[in-house]
């Protein structure tokens, strides 16, 4: 936000408003164990699916490795495009720490995936698991090729511990970018409807 830029009020306020569902709705992610699958059993799943699904098909022509990997990248790259578009096309610091918001919950909901390396529990889309279809988990097949299999809980915990830093880091950048914005609320607007 371009310093001395006056902030429509209203518009403050419905940024405050999806400031507070996320900080709710997060707050749920944070609290939940990874081990429950709550983060992919969320609405949010489902819009990150979508862009797995993607990655795979867009990047099937570069080997099997990398139309697999494809999928975590997908749905990790659509929240940091959003990101950068918000925070250079738009300089919307309060919308890019939303994208970065997506992106830490995005990482989060990996990390169940990777978990599951080895149980091969997990229901993926399909309805079926990595029990039923060889060679259908992506994680299993990555981790395997990586020769990184015993480690799948390892990086699983880290990954949805980095999510929970960078869900974080992203309630002090959208709580900092709001501070900054009431001090420039326009209050001139605030009091035209009420003459």
């Amino acid at each position: 936000m371009p310093a001395g830029r006056l902030i429509n009020p209203t518009v403050y306020g419905g940024r405050v408003f999806i400031y507070a569902g996320l900080l709710l709705w997060g707050w749920k992610f944070l609290s939940m164990p990874m081990e429950t699958n709550y983060v992919g059993e969320s609405y949010m799943h489902l819009v990150n699916l979508p862009f797995h699904e993607a990655g795979h098909l867009i990047l099937s022509p570069l080997g099997r490795f990398m139309q697999v990997l494809g999928g975590s990248l997908g749905q990790l790259l659509m929240p940091l495009v959003c990101l950068g578009a918000l925070l250079i096309q738009n300089r919307d610091g309060f919308g890019a720490a939303v994208g970065l918001w997506w992106f830490a919950e995005s990482v989060m909901d990996l990390a169940p995936y990777i978990n599951d390396a080895r149980a091969l529990d997990l229901v993926l889309l399909g309805g079926v698991t990595g029990k039923d279809v060889e060679g259908y988990h992506d994680w299993q097949y990555i981790l395997e090729a990586l020769g990184w299999l015993q480690y799948d809980h390892t990086l699983a915990h880290t990954a949805y511990t980095l999510g929970s830093l960078l869900m974080i880091l992203a309630y002090l950048w959208g709580g900092y970018m709001l501070l900054l914005q009431f001090k420039n609320l326009d209050i001139a607007a605030s009091h035209v409807g009420q003459q």
